[in-house]
Protein backbone atom coordinates (compact mmCIF):
# COMPACT_ATOMS: atom_id res chain seq x y z
CA UNK A 1 0.00 0.00 0.00
CA UNK A 2 1.31 3.47 -0.96
CA UNK A 3 1.06 6.14 1.73
CA UNK A 4 -0.89 9.33 1.11
CA UNK A 5 2.27 11.40 0.84
CA UNK A 6 3.32 9.16 -2.07
CA UNK A 7 6.86 8.99 -0.66
CA UNK A 8 6.70 5.55 0.93
CA UNK A 9 5.06 2.18 0.54
CA UNK A 10 3.90 -0.22 3.26
CA UNK A 11 5.34 -3.74 3.17
CA UNK A 12 4.85 -6.63 5.56
CA UNK A 13 7.98 -8.15 7.06
CA UNK A 14 7.33 -11.30 5.05
CA UNK A 15 7.11 -9.22 1.85
CA UNK A 16 10.38 -7.53 2.76
CA UNK A 17 12.14 -10.85 3.32
CA UNK A 18 10.78 -12.30 0.07
CA UNK A 19 11.92 -9.23 -1.85
CA UNK A 20 15.41 -9.43 -0.36
CA UNK A 21 15.83 -13.12 -1.17
CA UNK A 22 14.69 -12.45 -4.73
CA UNK A 23 17.06 -9.56 -5.38
CA UNK A 24 20.09 -11.42 -4.03
CA UNK A 25 19.22 -14.70 -5.76
CA UNK A 26 18.88 -12.82 -9.06
CA UNK A 27 22.27 -11.15 -8.64
CA UNK A 28 24.63 -14.05 -8.00
CA UNK A 29 23.99 -15.20 -4.42
CA UNK A 30 23.33 -18.83 -3.60
CA UNK A 31 20.43 -19.74 -1.33
CA UNK A 32 22.51 -19.84 1.87
CA UNK A 33 23.87 -16.33 1.36
CA UNK A 34 20.50 -15.01 0.19
CA UNK A 35 18.70 -16.35 3.25
CA UNK A 36 21.34 -15.06 5.67
CA UNK A 37 21.26 -11.60 4.09
CA UNK A 38 17.47 -11.57 4.08
CA UNK A 39 17.32 -12.43 7.79
CA UNK A 40 19.76 -9.64 8.64
CA UNK A 41 18.08 -6.98 6.50
CA UNK A 42 14.55 -7.93 7.59
CA UNK A 43 15.63 -7.82 11.24
CA UNK A 44 16.90 -4.27 10.72
CA UNK A 45 13.60 -3.20 9.16
CA UNK A 46 11.66 -4.93 11.94
CA UNK A 47 13.60 -2.90 14.51
CA UNK A 48 13.18 0.39 12.66
CA UNK A 49 16.88 0.55 11.78
CA UNK A 50 16.21 1.60 8.18
CA UNK A 51 19.76 2.84 7.59
CA UNK A 52 20.95 -0.79 7.86
CA UNK A 53 17.99 -2.47 6.15
CA UNK A 54 16.71 -2.23 2.59
CA UNK A 55 18.64 1.03 2.18
CA UNK A 56 21.83 -1.03 1.93
CA UNK A 57 20.69 -3.29 -0.92
CA UNK A 58 21.94 -1.15 -3.87
CA UNK A 59 25.42 -1.20 -2.31
CA UNK A 60 25.28 -4.94 -1.69
CA UNK A 61 24.21 -5.57 -5.30
CA UNK A 62 26.86 -3.25 -6.72
CA UNK A 63 29.53 -5.37 -5.03
CA UNK A 64 28.06 -8.55 -6.48
CA UNK A 65 27.80 -7.08 -9.97
CA UNK A 66 31.40 -5.86 -9.86
CA UNK A 67 32.50 -9.37 -8.73
CA UNK A 68 34.23 -7.87 -5.72
CA UNK A 69 32.18 -10.03 -3.35
CA UNK A 70 31.68 -13.77 -3.63
CA UNK A 71 27.92 -14.37 -3.56
CA UNK A 72 28.50 -18.11 -3.20
CA UNK A 73 30.92 -17.87 -0.29
CA UNK A 74 31.39 -20.84 2.02
CA UNK A 75 32.84 -19.52 5.30
CA UNK A 76 35.10 -21.84 7.29
CA UNK A 77 35.50 -21.72 11.07
CA UNK A 78 38.56 -23.06 12.86
CA UNK A 79 39.85 -23.15 16.43
CA UNK A 80 43.31 -21.64 16.85
CA UNK A 81 43.08 -22.62 20.55
CA UNK A 82 40.19 -23.66 22.80
CA UNK A 83 39.15 -20.02 23.20
CA UNK A 84 40.53 -18.34 20.06
CA UNK A 85 38.33 -18.85 16.99
CA UNK A 86 38.80 -17.63 13.43
CA UNK A 87 36.41 -17.53 10.51
CA UNK A 88 37.51 -17.08 6.91
CA UNK A 89 34.46 -15.52 5.22
CA UNK A 90 35.66 -16.59 1.76
CA UNK A 91 35.34 -13.03 0.41
CA UNK A 92 31.62 -13.05 1.14
CA UNK A 93 29.20 -10.86 3.03
CA UNK A 94 29.21 -11.04 6.83
CA UNK A 95 25.76 -12.54 7.59
CA UNK A 96 26.57 -16.09 6.46
CA UNK A 97 29.98 -15.99 8.15
CA UNK A 98 28.29 -14.96 11.39
CA UNK A 99 25.58 -17.59 10.99
CA UNK A 100 28.25 -20.27 10.72
CA UNK A 101 30.66 -19.01 13.39
CA UNK A 102 28.50 -17.62 16.23
CA UNK A 103 27.34 -21.03 17.51
CA UNK A 104 30.99 -22.09 17.85
CA UNK A 105 31.77 -18.87 19.73
CA UNK A 106 28.84 -19.48 22.09
CA UNK A 107 29.98 -23.03 22.78
CA UNK A 108 33.56 -21.95 23.45
CA UNK A 109 32.59 -19.13 25.82
CA UNK A 110 30.04 -21.31 27.63
CA UNK A 111 32.68 -23.93 28.34
CA UNK A 112 35.69 -21.71 28.98
CA UNK A 113 34.27 -18.47 30.37
CA UNK A 114 35.66 -16.31 27.59
CA UNK A 115 36.32 -16.63 23.87
CA UNK A 116 37.19 -14.48 20.87
CA UNK A 117 36.24 -14.72 17.21
CA UNK A 118 38.13 -13.03 14.38
CA UNK A 119 36.32 -12.85 11.04
CA UNK A 120 38.50 -12.04 8.03
CA UNK A 121 38.14 -11.79 4.25
CA UNK A 122 34.71 -10.36 4.93
CA UNK A 123 32.43 -7.58 3.66
CA UNK A 124 30.41 -6.14 6.56
CA UNK A 125 27.55 -3.79 5.62
CA UNK A 126 25.04 -4.34 8.42
CA UNK A 127 24.47 -3.35 12.03
CA UNK A 128 26.45 -5.11 14.76
CA UNK A 129 23.62 -5.67 17.23
CA UNK A 130 22.40 -8.91 15.55
CA UNK A 131 25.59 -10.72 16.58
CA UNK A 132 25.98 -9.22 20.06
CA UNK A 133 22.28 -9.72 20.81
CA UNK A 134 22.60 -13.35 19.68
CA UNK A 135 25.38 -13.81 22.24
CA UNK A 136 23.34 -12.12 24.98
CA UNK A 137 20.32 -14.30 24.28
CA UNK A 138 22.62 -17.25 24.89
CA UNK A 139 23.53 -15.89 28.32
CA UNK A 140 26.80 -14.25 27.28
CA UNK A 141 28.16 -10.73 27.31
CA UNK A 142 28.96 -9.88 23.70
CA UNK A 143 31.20 -7.21 22.19
CA UNK A 144 31.78 -6.70 18.46
CA UNK A 145 33.49 -4.10 16.30
CA UNK A 146 34.50 -3.54 12.70
CA UNK A 147 36.30 -0.87 10.69
CA UNK A 148 35.41 0.69 7.33
CA UNK A 149 36.86 3.03 4.71
CA UNK A 150 38.09 6.45 5.94
CA UNK A 151 35.28 8.94 6.48
CA UNK A 152 36.01 10.27 9.99
CA UNK A 153 38.70 12.76 10.95
CA UNK A 154 40.77 11.93 14.03
CA UNK A 155 40.56 14.59 16.76
CA UNK A 156 42.62 17.61 15.72
CA UNK A 157 42.45 16.81 12.00
CA UNK A 158 40.12 17.72 9.15
CA UNK A 159 41.19 14.79 6.98
CA UNK A 160 39.42 11.40 6.93
CA UNK A 161 41.45 8.53 8.36
CA UNK A 162 39.17 6.36 10.52
CA UNK A 163 36.10 4.53 9.31
CA UNK A 164 32.86 5.14 11.16
CA UNK A 165 34.15 2.16 13.17
CA UNK A 166 31.06 0.93 15.02
CA UNK A 167 31.17 -0.99 18.28
CA UNK A 168 28.38 -2.95 19.95
CA UNK A 169 27.90 -4.46 23.41
CA UNK A 170 25.06 -6.66 24.63
CA UNK A 171 24.41 -7.69 28.25
CA UNK A 172 22.18 -10.70 29.02
CA UNK A 173 19.11 -10.38 31.26
CA UNK A 174 16.76 -13.06 32.52
CA UNK A 175 13.14 -12.57 31.43
CA UNK A 176 14.02 -9.25 29.77
CA UNK A 177 15.46 -8.13 26.48
CA UNK A 178 19.23 -7.72 26.72
CA UNK A 179 20.80 -4.31 27.17
CA UNK A 180 22.32 -3.56 23.76
CA UNK A 181 24.08 -0.62 22.24
CA UNK A 182 25.41 -0.41 18.70
CA UNK A 183 27.01 2.87 17.76
CA UNK A 184 29.36 4.42 15.29
CA UNK A 185 32.38 6.11 16.85
CA UNK A 186 31.56 8.99 14.51
CA UNK A 187 28.97 11.52 15.68
CA UNK A 188 26.49 9.77 13.36
CA UNK A 189 26.48 6.60 11.27
CA UNK A 190 27.26 7.39 7.64
CA UNK A 191 24.09 5.60 6.53
CA UNK A 192 22.01 7.98 8.63
CA UNK A 193 23.79 10.95 7.05
CA UNK A 194 23.04 9.50 3.60
CA UNK A 195 19.35 9.09 4.46
CA UNK A 196 19.23 12.68 5.75
CA UNK A 197 20.76 13.83 2.46
CA UNK A 198 18.23 11.81 0.47
CA UNK A 199 15.27 13.13 2.46
CA UNK A 200 16.49 16.75 2.61
CA UNK A 201 16.94 16.94 6.39
CA UNK A 202 19.38 19.31 8.05
CA UNK A 203 21.69 17.85 10.70
CA UNK A 204 22.83 19.23 14.02
CA UNK A 205 26.05 21.20 14.11
CA UNK A 206 29.08 19.09 14.96
CA UNK A 207 28.29 16.05 12.82
CA UNK A 208 30.84 16.89 10.17
CA UNK A 209 32.73 19.33 7.96
CA UNK A 210 32.41 20.21 4.29
CA UNK A 211 35.13 19.57 1.72
CA UNK A 212 36.86 22.82 2.70
CA UNK A 213 36.97 21.93 6.38
CA UNK A 214 34.14 24.25 7.42
CA UNK A 215 31.40 23.34 9.90
CA UNK A 216 28.12 22.57 8.10
CA UNK A 217 24.69 21.15 8.87
CA UNK A 218 24.10 20.08 5.25
CA UNK A 219 24.40 16.27 5.01
CA UNK A 220 25.22 16.46 1.29
CA UNK A 221 28.20 18.68 2.05
CA UNK A 222 29.31 16.43 4.91
CA UNK A 223 29.30 13.46 2.55
CA UNK A 224 31.68 15.44 0.32
CA UNK A 225 33.78 16.32 3.35
CA UNK A 226 34.33 14.42 6.57
CA UNK A 227 32.49 13.17 9.65
CA UNK A 228 33.75 14.01 13.14
CA UNK A 229 34.29 11.57 16.02
CA UNK A 230 31.81 11.73 18.88
CA UNK A 231 33.16 13.38 22.02
CA UNK A 232 36.22 14.82 20.35
CA UNK A 233 39.46 13.11 21.37
CA UNK A 234 37.58 10.54 23.49
CA UNK A 235 35.60 9.19 20.55
CA UNK A 236 38.71 9.42 18.42
CA UNK A 237 40.59 7.18 20.87
CA UNK A 238 37.77 4.62 20.83
CA UNK A 239 37.79 4.68 17.02
CA UNK A 240 41.51 3.97 17.10
CA UNK A 241 40.84 1.05 19.46
CA UNK A 242 38.30 -0.37 16.99
CA UNK A 243 40.87 -0.17 14.19
CA UNK A 244 43.34 -2.15 16.30
CA UNK A 245 40.78 -4.78 17.30
CA UNK A 246 39.16 -5.18 13.86
CA UNK A 247 42.39 -5.03 11.86
CA UNK A 248 45.35 -5.43 14.20
CA UNK A 249 43.94 -8.53 15.90
CA UNK A 250 42.20 -10.09 12.89
CA UNK A 251 45.04 -9.43 10.45
CA UNK A 252 42.64 -7.83 7.99
CA UNK A 253 42.60 -4.26 6.64
CA UNK A 254 42.84 -1.03 8.59
CA UNK A 255 40.47 1.59 7.17
CA UNK A 256 43.15 3.28 5.06
CA UNK A 257 44.20 -0.11 3.65
CA UNK A 258 40.58 -0.98 2.86
CA UNK A 259 40.27 2.21 0.84
CA UNK A 260 43.40 1.42 -1.15
CA UNK A 261 42.16 -2.06 -2.03
CA UNK A 262 38.52 -1.16 -2.75
CA UNK A 263 37.07 -0.67 -6.24
CA UNK A 264 34.65 2.03 -4.99
CA UNK A 265 31.61 0.30 -6.47
CA UNK A 266 29.37 1.71 -3.73
CA UNK A 267 29.37 -1.42 -1.61
CA UNK A 268 31.30 -2.29 1.55
CA UNK A 269 35.08 -2.66 1.58
CA UNK A 270 36.86 -5.82 2.61
CA UNK A 271 37.76 -5.96 6.28
CA UNK A 272 37.65 -7.83 9.55
CA UNK A 273 35.33 -8.10 12.52
CA UNK A 274 36.40 -8.87 16.07
CA UNK A 275 34.03 -10.40 18.63
CA UNK A 276 34.50 -11.12 22.32
CA UNK A 277 32.12 -13.36 24.28
CA UNK A 278 32.19 -13.67 28.08
CA UNK A 279 30.23 -16.03 30.32
CA UNK A 280 29.18 -14.23 33.53
CA UNK A 281 28.09 -17.56 35.05
CA UNK A 282 31.78 -18.45 35.20
CA UNK A 283 33.41 -15.02 35.54
CA UNK A 284 31.06 -13.28 38.00
CA UNK A 285 29.69 -13.99 41.47
CA UNK A 286 26.68 -16.27 41.81
CA UNK A 287 24.34 -13.33 42.38
CA UNK A 288 25.38 -11.38 39.30
CA UNK A 289 21.91 -11.46 37.75
CA UNK A 290 20.19 -9.97 40.80
CA UNK A 291 23.02 -7.50 41.32
CA UNK A 292 22.76 -6.21 37.75
CA UNK A 293 18.95 -6.12 37.76
CA UNK A 294 19.11 -3.92 40.87
CA UNK A 295 21.44 -1.62 38.94
CA UNK A 296 19.10 -1.47 35.93
CA UNK A 297 16.11 -0.81 38.20
CA UNK A 298 17.98 2.00 39.94
CA UNK A 299 18.97 3.80 36.76
CA UNK A 300 15.41 3.47 35.42
CA UNK A 301 14.12 5.51 38.38
CA UNK A 302 15.78 8.58 36.86
CA UNK A 303 13.48 10.75 34.76
CA UNK A 304 14.02 10.47 31.01
CA UNK A 305 16.35 7.47 31.15
CA UNK A 306 15.91 4.38 29.03
CA UNK A 307 18.26 1.45 28.74
CA UNK A 308 20.26 1.04 25.51
CA UNK A 309 18.28 -0.95 22.96
CA UNK A 310 14.91 -0.31 24.63
CA UNK A 311 13.50 1.88 21.88
CA UNK A 312 14.54 -0.59 19.18
CA UNK A 313 13.05 -3.52 21.10
CA UNK A 314 9.79 -1.61 21.61
CA UNK A 315 9.60 -0.93 17.88
CA UNK A 316 10.28 -4.61 17.20
CA UNK A 317 7.37 -5.63 19.41
CA UNK A 318 4.82 -3.35 17.76
CA UNK A 319 1.77 -5.29 16.66
CA UNK A 320 1.82 -3.49 13.30
CA UNK A 321 3.55 -6.01 11.06
CA UNK A 322 4.12 -3.54 8.21
CA UNK A 323 7.00 -1.15 7.70
CA UNK A 324 7.17 2.04 5.63
CA UNK A 325 9.74 1.79 2.85
CA UNK A 326 10.92 4.71 0.75
CA UNK A 327 9.08 4.37 -2.58
CA UNK A 328 12.08 5.37 -4.70
CA UNK A 329 14.21 2.77 -2.91
CA UNK A 330 11.50 0.12 -3.35
CA UNK A 331 11.35 0.80 -7.10
CA UNK A 332 15.13 0.68 -7.32
CA UNK A 333 15.28 -2.72 -5.62
CA UNK A 334 12.62 -4.08 -7.98
CA UNK A 335 14.68 -2.85 -10.92
CA UNK A 336 17.69 -4.70 -9.49
CA UNK A 337 15.60 -7.88 -9.34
Amino acid sequence: MVNDNNQSIELSLEEIKTLVIRVFSNNGCDINNSNALASTITAAEKDGASSHGLFRIPGYIASLVSKKVNGKSNPVVKNKTNIILECDADNGFAPLALEKSLPALVNSAKNNGISTLSIKNCYHFAALWPETEFLAKNGLVGIACTAYKPSVAPAGSKEPFFGTNPISMAWPRENHNPVVFDMATATMAKGEVMIAARDGHELQEGVGLDSKGNITKDPKEILKGVLLPFGGYKGSAISLMVELFAAGLTGDYFSYEAELSDNNDGGPPKGGEFLLAMNPDIIADNNWKIHCENFFSKIKTLDGVRLPGERRHNFRNQTNATRNVNKELYNKINELC
